[in-house]
């Protein structure tokens, strides 16, 4: 059974959930574009938990059950798309570094002095900048189908970024959120139509935050490429990414681990841009291999 509390981060509070044993080696779940705590399947939480990690999962600020930020008003995500189309500067209602700035803090919080990290897709992003600006609080890094960012890397598939720029209303969400899931999923490891439908239905009664995830965009697109300091991460790094993701191609995950000397790159026929149950040992196994 998981400790859900709401814990105060400077300026925000955010919605944590803790599984596994309490003195086990704390690891920090760091989640993916506008998704909640509640998207990590619990079944990968119950292994790392049985594994022998304090298992940390939260919701980013302005997402799930944690502190909004619509008070930063309406996001022009148009308008964002088409400065970064013409290399115009940016200015996002927050930045990938003050989100890993709220993941320091929570470490902190929680009376750690470090933990192990995995990153998924923006959560791994957010990762890479938590391992640069809180070195202290970083014991490994995992990082998975996420990127160093930068121009020249291949964009979405065309449908996936279709998907992913429309916003559907909460009415129209439920059928838009099993579409968009398929859509990235693993061909190798297809997710059951009513599993998903559940898992989508589930998500959208916790919370429905979607100018939260078009605010999200702008903070990646904002970002840039990190690869000029990714090479001064002094941590072990284990790199996992799928050949068959749609979202984040595997040239973003080849880029990365380059970027990173001491990275192991794991490439993974099949895989997607999801957590699908079949993988979920091999998982494990990456996160125990980053703590040795």
């Amino acid at each position: 059974m998981s400790e859900e509390r709401r814990i105060r981060v400077g300026a925000q509070e955010l919605a944590v959930a803790l599984d596994g044993p309490a003195q086990g080696e704390p690891l920090l779940l760091i989640m993916g574009l506008g998704l909640q705590l509640t998207s990590w399947p619990i079944e990968l939480v119950q292994q790392l938990a049985a594994a022998g990690f304090r298992v940390i999962r939260y919701d980013h600020r302005d997402i799930g059950l944690s502190s909004s930020c619509d008070h930063l008003g309406r996001p022009r995500l148009a308008q964002a798309f088409w400065r970064h189309a013409f290399h115009l500067p940016l200015q996002p209602p927050y930045t990938l570094a003050e989100l890993a700035d709220d993941a320091a803090g929570l470490i902190a919080a929680l009376g750690l002095e470090a933990a192990q990290v995995a990153g998924i897709s923006m959560g791994g992003m957010v990762a890479q900048h938590l391992a640069r600006r809180h070195p202290q609080r970083v014991r490994g890094l995992n990082l998975w189908m996420t990127s160093p960012g930068g121009r020249l890397l291949p964009p979405p598939r065309a449908d996936v970024l279709r998907l992913l720029l429309s916003r559907p209303d909460r009415a129209g969400y439920q059928a838009y959120g099993e579409r968009f899931f398929q859509a990235i999923g693993s061909p190798a490891y297809p997710s059951d139509p009513a599993e998903l439908r559940a898992r989508v239905a589930h998500n959208l009664a916790r919370s429905f935050r979607p100018q939260a995830t078009a605010r999200q965009l702008i903070a990646i697109a904002a970002d840039g490429d990190r690869r000029p300091w990714l090479r001064q991460l002094q941590r072990p790094v284990q790199v996992l990414h799928g050949l068959a993701d749609p979202l984040l191609p595997i040239a973003h995950g080849r880029a990365l681990a380059k970027a990173l000397p001491q990275a192991q790159l794991t490439e993974i026929p099949g895989w997607g841009h999801d957590l699908p149950a079949a993988l979920h040992p091999m998982l494990v196994e990456a996160v125990q291999r980053a703590a040795a």
